[in-house]
């Protein structure tokens, strides 16, 4: 499958929601894993604002790459954000999107601050 790098540069990219584990089953509550590494994979909902427009994505990042107290309204940076296109089919119904992983977050500036320097 494709993976399609994503620019940041200039981009605004702040938590939306506090990160929580990634489910490969959520019938069983199994978590999902890095293919490469085994290390458990998160879920980070951002809100991505570039060129005049806001996005909510939620990526996929494995649980080394994301640093303690992330908490909505901190400012982050992605290191190497890529875009996936993905399209399954269930129950005879075809479903398609885009899937987003970071392999690390890290934390920039917390709102408040950001907020005093503008």
């Amino acid at each position: 499958m494709r993976f399609i790098p994503v620019d940041t540069t200039g981009a605004l990219v702040m938590v939306a929601q506090e990160p929580r584990p990634k489910l490969k089953d959520r019938r069983t509550g199994e978590m999902a894993l890095d293919t490469e590494t085994g290390a458990p994979l998160m879920t980070l909902d951002v809100t991505f604002v570039a060129n005049g427009q806001a996005d909510i994505l939620a990526l996929t990042v494995p649980q080394p790459g994301i640093p303690e107290g992330l908490a909505p309204g901190t400012l982050v940076a992605l290191t190497k954000l890529v875009a996936r296109p993905w399209e399954n089919e269930f129950n005879g119904q075809k479903r398609s999107g885009i899937a987003f992983r970071a392999e690390a977050v890290t934390a920039t500036m917390p709102l408040a601050f950001a907020g005093a320097q503008a």
